[in-house]
């Protein structure tokens, strides 16, 4: 559903360009007045990104180069230009954030002789641009040139990389722009301090396309790096599949067609970065009908808590008695799914089932408990039997699968993206992307696609060190910002850095058991994951009330307090109800709650906190509640690594 208001700008008559004449600038303005992109169009194109008055991106280039040796933006003349001035909104399918997202937008669209256009939008939030084509058949991309160039040498919050093969799983670090060098990658989102502001950088809408990262072009300057099509590949086994040899162009795709947007968040404070939706503004809009049967929720999830189960009169593993116990589990705390991971099927071929396995009995055991199965699968046996094995999933009822290991983005894989999600669309079928690339559109245009990793999340602590609360309190202020992260918390065995150990088959976590409560309010998954053991929840009564109890889905959503790496402090409501999460990085600190987004009348807090020893025993934790108005000032007091998790009810109800 669309509630609109469109003002359109008279459209600007424009002369033909001559050559050498001056560049001609065009401008789009946010609805705030605040911030400006302009692009400027002579020899070159450029573009320019201002904020209150200051450049924040000093003119940067850009262009498409076509495999016929074409350069759109270069010696571009132009054949017309209009501007508008929008204030829309949109009721996303799936809430990630806001029942209703605004959609207001300053834009300019300029169109070029030889059948070419470039659009660009500034937001209150940040601005955006793309390319347009209107050419007949089809095309080949050999480049693109996207720059980003910025004063001096700024540090950028950034993970790395040196391959285009990867699950995107980095751990984040401050870096100058200049070191994003040699065979260094920057992945995106990639965020930029520039001194007054904050500037991050991804992009939206990317389909029968390469994934954009950075790489640094000097002091101050960052250029798109992209994968090239894939020529020859090579199956080492079920899912690594090597690119080995490449074609020198990025994608043969439509010749009409919008190509993906370049996006860049502005933000005066890092908490403005949380409530963001960019991404999702400038993401296609949805292509399904019928979207009754999409159910958000959480997960009872088997394989980072190895399946342990204890107390049971069989043996725990891959088999239907233990998927039983899980589906009693689940339907206990009222979650919707479990997840039969990696072993459910023999690898490489999809409908083996292992024995031992019943799926058809399992997805009938938990129809008749309110509980749906969702399967695991391998991203290329599924690509190789995505009709037979989606047409058996539809069969069994199952209600969604969590396709993995892609461990890449150029052309060919992005387009298995959206193959799967409308292929499991059809069938009505949840989608769960891991070893997955960054989230860039594609769960608006298919909001059955309902969460992507690329992140490295809490699994890493069965065999890392590097999840640590720093990590923790970077991810929403970078990662994030692309879209649903499925982080996958929930441990109950929880430890202070220093007594941490990472142990494959009994997992721990980093931090306090409120910084893992908490991570169900700031981090954003429609479809979140429960990912300690039945057998730990079910000795947890008190974690269970909060983990029962919280959304996975939000109708509204207030970034308080949040410093990159330092802290977050975050408020989300539901119905009438509010969640408050806050974690802090290895520092303990007090954090001031300001409850005057809660509406009139008494309302009951239930507080899940740091309790007096955390800072020794990370499993430290007391629950509380109070009464609460909306001018209550709570002090919130985090241990080291720590967090507090709240639900705000009103009184009586």
């Amino acid at each position: 559903m669309r509630l609109r208001s469109i003002r359109c700008a008279a459209s600007l008559a424009l002369a033909a360009a001559t050559a050498g004449a001056q560049p001609r600038t065009y401008s789009a303005r946010s609805p705030d007045g605040e911030t400006v992109i302009a692009l400027a169009v002579g020899p070159q194109v450029t573009y320019t990104v201002t904020h209150r008055g200051r450049t924040l991106v000093a003119p940067s280039p850009i262009s498409l180069t076509l495999g016929d040796g074409r350069v759109l933006g270069h010696d571009a003349r132009p054949s017309g230009a209009r501007t508008r001035q929008v204030s829309d909104s949109v009721r996303p399918v799936v809430a990630v954030k806001n029942a209703i997202v605004g959609e207001r937008y300053g834009e300019v669209h300029v169109d070029f002789r030889g059948g070419y256009a470039l659009e660009a939008r500034a937001y209150d939030d940040g601005v955006a641009y793309r390319w347009i084509t209107s050419l007949p058949d089809s095309v080949t991309v050999q480049s693109e040139e996207a720059t980003f160039r910025f004063e001096g040498n700024p540090t950028a919050v950034v993970g790395l990389d040196s391959t285009f093969m990867t699950h995107q799983e980095p751990a984040w670090g401050r870096v100058p722009i200049d070191s994003i060098a040699g065979r260094k990658m920057g992945l995106l989102p990639l965020l930029v301090d520039v001194g007054a502001a904050k500037v991050a950088i991804t992009e939206s809408d990317l389909e029968s396309y390469a994934g954009m990262y950075l790489a640094s072009g000097g002091p101050g300057t960052l250029h798109g790096v992209f994968p090239q099509a894939a020529r020859a590949e090579h199956a080492r086994n079920d899912r690594d599949v090597d690119v080995t040899d490449r074609f020198p162009y990025l994608a043969r795709t439509a010749g009409r067609r919008t190509f993906p947007w370049r996006v860049l968040f502005v933000a005066d404070e890092d908490r403005e970065l949380l409530e963001s939706e960019l991404v999702y503004r400038l993401a296609p809009a949805n292509r399904l009908t019928d979207v009754s049967w999409i159910r958000p929720g959480k997960v009872a999830w088997d394989w980072w808590n190895a399946l342990n189960v204890t107390g049971v009169p069989f043996r725990a593993g891959v088999n239907t008695d233990t998927y039983k116990y899980y589906i009693d589990f689940a339907a206990r705390y009222h979650l919707p799914y479990i997840i039969l991971d990696e072993g459910w099927y023999k690898l490489g071929d999809l409908m083996s089932v292992t024995p031992g396995v019943d799926v058809p009995e399992l997805v009938r055991y938990g129809e008749s408990k309110g509980v749906g199965v969702i399967l695991w699968v391998v991203w290329h046996t599924l690509d190789l039997q995505m009709t037979p094995a989606l047409d058996q999933f539809r069969r069994w009822g199952v209600k969604g699968i969590k396709v993995d290991f892609m461990q890449r983005d150029d052309q060919a894989i992005v387009d298995f993206y959206w193959r799967t999600a409308r292929e499991a669309a059809a069938r009505h079928l949840t989608v769960d992307f891991h070893g997955a690339h960054k989230p860039a559109g594609l769960n608006r245009a298919y909001p059955n696609v309902l969460s992507f990793e690329g992140v490295k999340g809490l699994e890493n602590d069965k065999w890392s060190t590097l999840v640590t609360p720093t990590h923790d309190v970077t991810l929403p202020f970078t990662r994030m910002l692309a879209g649903p992260m499925d982080y996958t918390p929930g441990a109950m065995i929880n430890a202070q850095p220093r007594q941490f150990r990472a142990v494959f088959e009994r997992p721990m976590s980093q931090g306090t058991r409120a910084h893992q409560l908490a991570m169900y309010v700031v981090y954003e998954s429609p479809l979140q994951m429960l990912a300690d053991s039945p057998t730990q929840y079910l000795r947890e009564a008190e974690s269970m009330e909060f983990l029962e109890a919280v959304p996975t889905t939000w109708d509204e959503t207030r970034a308080l307090d949040g410093r990159v790496g330092e802290h977050v402090l975050v408020a989300r409501r539901s119905g009438s109800e509010w969640y408050v999460g806050a974690m802090t990085n290895d520092r303990a600190r007090t954090l001031a709650l300001d409850l005057s987004f809660l509406g009139d009348g008494p309302y009951t807090l239930d507080a899940w906190e740091d309790g007096p020893n955390a800072d020794r025993d990370g499993t430290d934790y007391r629950k509380t509640s109070r009464s609460v108005t909306r001018g209550t000032r709570v002090e919130l007091h985090l241990a080291p690594g720590g967090g507090y998790a709240a639900r705000i009810r009103r009184t009586g109800q």
